[in-house]
């Protein structure tokens, strides 16, 4: 008896000190796309590493574990790029990573809580790793980067993340969010100081641009294509500045960088080779040239994100508790399965989404 009361009044004292984590834990749960360094959902004590498997792969690619890495994120697609420096001294293609939910629509992000998913470029160093995230593993976008918040766009922790569930973030699944980790993460102990992230709505092909050309979008969008396109062209990284309220890229300021994104743009000269300059006026010509013999066409719209076919697929015939399970060792839930399997569809043009509001 003297044992079983000592017991209970232990128990007793461990609910009330645990009492304060489950709610914070609950809250930030019902928060969507949070990294902490206080959570139950910890899969491991150690962030996973890169498997004999992946060190292979790049071994054929000519690639070694330690080069600098650089990420795409194409929304409509539902897919997420790694690439990496090889012998050549460019960037190639490593890998391409099926994406398990993005929530939002095509679009930026600029408000807190509109589950949109950001676009733009972002640069991330290794203190923006989790190894402790509420979804397995994760990394931080930085949004909202200079000039979004020159801009007035609000929001934080925006993140690329575990799991199958979103309301703002990238969830790749834990297996894909655990390689993914471990390869940005050697590279940036190789000595990268940070990689960059280029998130885009769309593969922005001239055909896709014009599918989209009613869209109000379109003048950020041509200007984030123009980072897309130094990059296609190239296979280097594309050096990212902010004034007149845009991107700019390759720009030589001659020392007198922008004082503010929202400023004009103060005289400089591109970095770019005539040649390279003359590839990208032909790639904007050829947005024009599409857009002007496109016949009028519904644009794709989202109920609320999108989910890579494949993914989708398993939705449809396993049904979101199954999913859940097979992509996420917490078995969080897939986040409005709904929306997933209706996305993407082609709306009329005077269709207008539901309110967004959080998960």
């Amino acid at each position: 008896m003297i044992a079983s009361s000592f017991l209970n009044r232990q128990s007793l004292r461990v609910r009330r000190l645990l009492a304060p984590v489950m709610t914070m834990a609950v809250c930030m749960l019902l928060t969507g796309c949070v990294a902490s360094d206080m959570m139950l959902s910890d899969v491991s004590s150690e962030p996973p590493k890169l498997s004999s498997a992946v060190t292979a792969e790049m071994a054929k690619k000519a690639m070694t574990p330690d080069a600098p890495v650089l990420v795409r994120i194409f929304k409509q697609e539902s897919e997420l790029e790694v690439w990496k420096v090889d012998k050549t001294g460019n960037y190639a293609l490593f890998k391409t990573y099926p994406m398990c939910r993005w929530s939002g629509k095509l679009g930026p992000k600029t408000s807190d809580g509109d589950r949109q998913a950001p676009e733009g470029f972002y640069h991330v160093s290794a203190g923006m790793l989790n190894p402790k995230s509420q979804y397995y593993v994760s990394f931080n976008l930085g949004y909202p980067n200079r000039l979004e918040s020159a801009l007035g766009y609000t929001g934080d922790a925006l993140m690329v993340h575990g799991a199958c569930s979103s309301s703002g973030c990238y969830a790749m699944t834990d297996q894909g969010v655990g390689e993914i980790y471990a390869i940005v993460q050697a590279a940036l102990k190789g000595g990268q100081e940070r990689f960059q992230v280029q998130a885009f709505p769309f593969r922005m092909t001239a055909k896709n641009m014009a599918q989209h050309r009613d869209d109000p979008n379109m003048p950020f969008w041509r200007t984030l294509k123009e980072g897309y396109d130094l990059f296609a062209l190239t296979r280097r990284q594309p050096k990212v500045s902010a004034c007149g309220r845009r991107y700019v890229f390759n720009m030589d300021f001659q020392g007198n960088e922008p004082a503010s994104p929202l400023a004009a743009c103060p005289p400089g000269t591109t970095q770019n080779a005539p040649a390279l300059v003359a590839q990208l006026e032909a790639e904007r010509r050829k947005v024009d040239e599409a857009s002007s013999e496109s016949r009028s066409v519904a644009a794709l719209s989202y109920v609320d994100g999108g989910m890579h076919p494949s993914f989708r697929s398993i939705l449809k015939n396993q049904g979101a508790t199954k999913m859940a399970k097979s992509v996420s060792g917490i078995s969080y839930p897939v986040s409005r399965p709904e929306a997933a399997l209706a996305d993407p569809y082609s709306a009329p043009r005077n269709w207008k989404p539901r309110e967004a509001v959080k998960d």
